[in-house]
């Protein structure tokens, strides 16, 4: 899986769906409407949820969810951060992974309704 790196890419997918959840909220966007290249994600935390030392821990949680099963369910040719919450560090990590496999649903959902009505004013 391709991380995501530049601020430029960053700002990128903020521009797309946002899910929020407890432990993390996720922004996604389709990069191009005919790139079907793998999923890029990347992940960030801010100050405001604590010190480098558990803003690391939240950041390892989140990329070890990704790395364990992001793969099988992310959709090629899309840009993913995950933001990180405080809630993030304690929440099981099952839990974690249940809201994780919800926030991509819900992302393939928010896409399609979106296409949908660009299609309708266009066409």
């Amino acid at each position: 899986m391709l991380r995501l790196k530049k601020r430029a890419e960053f700002l990128a997918a903020a521009r797309g769906a946002r899910i929020p959840r407890r432990g993390f909220v996720l922004q996604a966007k389709r990069r191009q409407p005919d790139d079907e290249k793998e999923p890029r994600i990347g992940f960030t935390v801010t100050k405001k949820v604590g010190n480098a030392v558990v803003r690391n821990r939240i950041k390892r949680r989140l990329r070890e969810l990704a790395r364990l099963h992001g793969a099988d369910v992310m959709a090629k040719g899309h840009d993913y951060v995950l933001i990180g919450r405080r809630a993030a560090l304690h929440m099981e990590f099952e839990r974690l992974k249940d809201d994780f496999f919800g926030a991509l649903a819900q992302s393939r959902k928010k896409a399609h309704q979106t296409k949908r009505s660009a299609q309708s004013r266009h066409g």
